[in-house]
């Protein structure tokens, strides 16, 4: 609670001025009579009923003080802030072939470990719309744009290696991701493609997709995932057909993902571990950003009217009390 005018405590001076007069005018001596029965009135002025003669100065004593407080106007503050951001429409576009079940990125493999740091990027966004693309030979939406981070991190969990036709087609993420960004109006538009591989699906072309991304001002950050050399993957018998874990040599077009960055105004970034991959993510989260306005309001509740009400209501009662019979028989 706040004050609005605080000076008019220093009225609180008039209540003990008020004490004393109304105590100095109790004192003077009253004029009586003596009456020869007046020992029958004994038990009537000592009766409880002697003291409520001072309620109508308590009554006029408490009005005052609830006026000066209703002239100190107490308020209630209440604060609000308004956030003024134009969000980032962003789109996360995963590699979901076999091949990112290799086993050289922690917890478990390289989707365990894109979908963990990819979950932690997006709780740590703020006022962007967010969508997921999902890819292999074929690439499709998972998540449409959405501020739902809760939605995203469960849909995110539910991803699958080898739910779709197997293969690496970069240039359909890349399609699929600016489809989703086409008719975003928002003040930047972002896409991040993870991958393991080279690409190997014809059309569309990985380059042509870049270009058509940079002519609807979408920059793509692209991302490299995998140790340098050979990691343990899965590996198919070409005997038997069966999968089996085995020691493959890892083959990611650095080359091509350097030119779909450079050509749209990203980045390109490899990463050789899960944390890695994390520090790739805050460098992405550190390079897209949007300025935030904040504006403070500050209003006011005003209470005043309360204590005004209530030095009214004692007023009034006080006045009844003096100005009818009643105090006369009361006191």
């Amino acid at each position: 609670m706040t004050w609005g005018s605080p000076w008019f405590f220093l009225a609180f001076l008039i209540l003990p001025l008020m004490i004393w007069q109304y105590l100095r005018k109790e004192k003077k001596p009253v004029p009586t009579v003596t009456y020869p029965l007046a020992q029958a009135f004994v038990p009537l002025m000592k009766s409880p009923k002697r003291y409520l003669r001072h309620l109508p100065f308590v009554l006029r004593f408490m009005a005052v003080a609830f006026i000066i407080v209703a002239l100190a106007r107490p308020r209630l503050a209440l604060d609000e802030e308004k956030v003024h951001t134009q969000g980032i429409d962003l789109i996360i576009a995963i590699d979901i072939s076999t091949s990112m079940l290799a086993e050289d990125l922690d917890p478990d493999n390289r989707l365990e470990a894109a979908k963990m740091v990819a979950k932690e990027f997006i709780s740590g966004r703020e006022s962007d719309r967010i969508g997921l693309v999902m890819f292999a030979g074929e690439a499709f939406t998972w998540a449409p744009l959405t501020l739902d981070y809760d939605v995203l991190a469960s849909l995110m969990d539910q991803v699958e290696a080898g739910s779709v036709t197997d293969g690496t087609g970069i240039g359909k993420a890349i399609a699929a991701g600016v489809n989703r960004l086409r008719k975003s109006d928002a003040k930047s538009k972002v896409l991040i493609l993870l991958t393991d591989g080279v690409n190997n699906v014809d059309q569309p072309d990985p380059l042509t997709a870049a270009r058509a991304a940079t002519e609807l001002g979408v920059k793509v950050y692209t991302i490299g995932v995998g140790t340098r050399g050979q990691a343990r993957a899965p590996v198919q018998d070409p005997y038997t057909g069966r999968v089996r874990m085995g020691m493959v040599q890892v083959e990611i077009d650095e080359e091509l993902l350097t030119k779909i960055a450079d050509m749209t105004g990203g980045m390109y970034f490899r990463a050789t571990s899960t944390d890695a991959l994390r520090n790739i993510y805050k460098r992405i989260d550190e390079l897209e950003t949007v300025d935030i306005e904040v504006e403070h309001i500050r209003r006011f509740r005003e209470l005043f009217y309360r204590w005004a009400l209530l030095a009214f209501v004692l007023v009034v009662l006080e006045r009844i009390l003096v100005l009818t019979r009643l105090r006369n028989l009361a006191w």
